[in-house]
């Protein structure tokens, strides 16, 4: 038998179509066990959520759910009490994501340092990640406290004034939600920029020294382009995150007073749960996931230029 014939005979010159069959379905039999927790608990309420957004759905009614079409958009365009919930929203996921970015930074580069206890350092540099949002919100409702609280102790010790309720002060309860917001997301942030910083070749800082640039010039021409794609990918994502925001807030202030620091989830909440506009709340979901999928779409349209232009 020649080498030709024998080729012929095993069918390596031709593809059977039923083998690439086989292994698309075994391919699906794998991929199945993780896709079918996702299509139940995240593709399938967003289905009904957005469906539920065109219907007149309420709590405690008798009447069969009808459906209204755009009739919830059209009422939620002349609502005031959304817009300013949603303003108060981005001030909220702006404040809370551009200060626990440069925080997050100096103290990842301060803990890629070789300094004594580092391990130390970076373990209690987690500890807020580690704790759930409720229990951060308690934490910080007691160290806000107007009379007993940590913060007003310490103000009135150094006679700086007998201190203030700062959750419940129509001026001071955005900027003291911000400031645990910050505290919250920030362990985070060190993480992921942290694991960037030790993929930065340490030859390439030696090589700048030698050349004479400082520790700035040092960090703006070696440290920041390997580290931007990450500090990209990280801020957007903590945006998206801030923005979506509840169990923090909700815990701090609830969304006072007079509804200062009532984000648009919590306002999507109250509509849901408190008054039973169930209807009206789906519609404001689909707003959020409207903006949100707007901001990702313009986050992965910069990110797929700047691959095509490197």
């Amino acid at each position: 038998m020649t080498w030709a014939t024998a080729r012929t005979r095993s069918g390596s010159g031709s593809r059977d179509p039923r083998a690439g069959k086989a292994v698309d379905h075994g391919a699906w039999f794998l991929v199945l066990p993780a896709l079918l927790p996702i299509l139940v608990l995240s593709v399938g309420p967003l289905l009904y959520g957005i469906a539920l957004a065109f219907t007149d759905s309420q709590s405690g009614r008798t009447e069969p759910t009808e459906w209204i079409g755009l009739l919830n958009f059209q009422d939620l365009l002349h609502d005031t009490l959304f817009w300013d919930s949603f303003r108060i929203g981005l001030l909220w996921a702006v404040g809370v994501t551009v200060p626990q970015f440069l925080l997050a930074l100096g103290l990842a580069l301060l803990l890629s340092q070789n300094l004594r206890f580092r391990w130390l350092a970076r373990t209690l540099a987690i500890v807020p990640w580690a704790m759930p949002e409720v229990v951060v919100g308690i934490m910080w409702r007691l160290v806000y406290h107007p009379d007993a609280g940590v913060l007003n102790e310490s103000l009135r010790d150094l006679g700086l004034g007998d201190g203030r309720d700062w959750l419940t002060g129509l001026s001071t309860a955005l900027p003291a939600v911000i400031v645990v917001g910050v505290w919250a997301g920030m362990p985070q942030t060190t993480v992921a920029l942290l694991a960037g910083l030790q993929n930065v070749p340490r030859e390439l800082h030696e090589a700048a020294a030698m050349d004479g640039a400082g520790a700035w010039r040092r960090f703006t021409t070696v440290t920041w382009p390997a580290l931007r794609p990450i500090a990209l990918a990280v801020t957007a994502l903590n945006f998206i995150w801030n923005f979506n925001s509840f169990a923090l807030v909700y815990v701090l202030t609830n969304g006072g007073p007079g509804g200062r620091t009532r984000l648009p989830m919590l306002f999507a909440y109250e509509e849901a749960f408190r008054y039973g506009q169930f209807g009206y709340a789906a519609a404001m979901g689909c707003v959020m996931v409207a903006v949100i999928s707007v901001l990702l779409a313009v986050y992965l349209a910069g990110r797929l230029k700047g691959a095509d232009e490197r």
